[in-house]
């Protein structure tokens, strides 16, 4: 991917994740693609940073990691603004957070890495996504009673960065991320607000499929508003959309980069409410390429998985809690 300001939800958040409004491209086929002059930020004036350990990825190996630790702060915060800079070679990354650690702090690792391997019992909450090597995204300022909205951040939360890499050059590269979290000065008023998320965990798309639909619908809390929505699929989807009864709230054909709809000032916030707080979310695929010939299911692995996920930001958010429907194990 290339630059751009994006996702994050493109947002301004784009949540997608993968997604993000910037467009973006890889380099190409024999063109190097050196870490050199990707410039990290310095960190917030208040806030934290956080910085993934350097990796090497092999030439023409598409590979996601995710590395495991617990953010810096050391006491709660209150986010206002979340950018990141990833190196080229870096296709997409998403910020989790979990009640209770998944792996040792420092690891790095490409097993069951992501939303597919969750338990019930320690459910990932998505909190930030990028798809640009330069992207960021500040929350909305106003949320109709004139505060501002925020995300908690508790000190040292168990976390991992899940980091997608496509190296499509003859050489070896280097990557790394760097993401920083910009607070509010402590006891600032704001109103929570935090992800929205969906899994489909039962995908399963016939080898050779064309124009397959894989759906699902999910309740959204009584009285929510949404500033966010987004879609995040791999490469089979061809269209990926989610509906609020018959009134489509966001739509993409671009798998890559899906984009958000964002809802940013008081007077446009979204509401479930009159499709009785259901959302339905689908993606369309054709499983016409390099895995056309076998049976595709749910998985993290951009390569030979799919996923079928709406993302966005909903408030107020109850203590912050971020909320996933799952349709394996319900919604929390």
């Amino acid at each position: 991917m290339r630059i751009g300001l994006g996702f994050a939800f493109v947002l301004a958040t784009g949540l997608a994740a993968c997604g993000s409004d910037g467009t973006g491209g890889g380099g190409g086929d024999d063109t190097p693609m050196p870490d050199a002059g990707v410039i990290d930020p310095p960190p917030p004036t208040r806030g934290f940073q956080i910085k993934s350990p350097e990796i090497t990825i092999k030439a023409g190996e598409e590979i996601t990691y995710c590395w495991y630790f617990k953010t810096p702060n050391t006491e709660d915060m209150v986010v206002k603004k979340w950018s990141s800079v990833m190196t080229p070679g870096s296709h997409h990354m998403i910020m989790f957070t979990t009640a209770s650690p998944v792996q040792p702090d420092g690891t790095v690792s490409a097993s069951q890495c992501g939303v597919g391997g969750a338990s019930a019992q320690n459910v990932p909450s998505w909190i930030y996504a990028a798809q640009n090597e330069v992207a960021e995204v500040t929350l909305p300022t106003d949320d109709g009673t004139g505060k501002p909205l925020g995300q908690i951040i508790t000190a040292g939360k168990p976390a991992y960065l899940q980091m997608h890499y496509l190296n499509p050059s003859d050489q070896d590269i280097k990557v790394r991320v760097t993401v920083n979290a910009d607070a509010f000065d402590a006891g600032a008023p704001y109103t929570p607000t935090a992800p929205y998320i969906t899994f489909n965990g039962d995908i399963n798309i016939p080898a050779g499929a064309v124009g397959h639909v894989e759906t699902y619908t999910c309740s959204t809390p009584a009285g929510a508003k949404f500033w966010s929505m987004s879609t995040h699929a791999h490469k089979q989807a061809v269209k990926t959309e989610v509906k609020a009864g018959t009134d489509v709230v966001f739509s993409s054909t671009d798998w890559e980069h899906p984009g958000a709809k964002t809802w940013m000032t008081p007077s446009t916030y979204y509401s479930f409410a009159a499709a009785g707080n259901k959302l339905t979310y689908s993606c369309t695929y054709n499983n016409t390429g390099s895995n056309a010939g076998r049976t595709i299911t749910s998985g993290d692995s951009a390569a030979t998985d799919e996923m079928c996920m709406a993302t966005g930001y909903y408030f107020p958010a109850p203590n912050g809690k971020s909320l996933i429907c799952y349709n394996n194990f319900g919604p929390f």
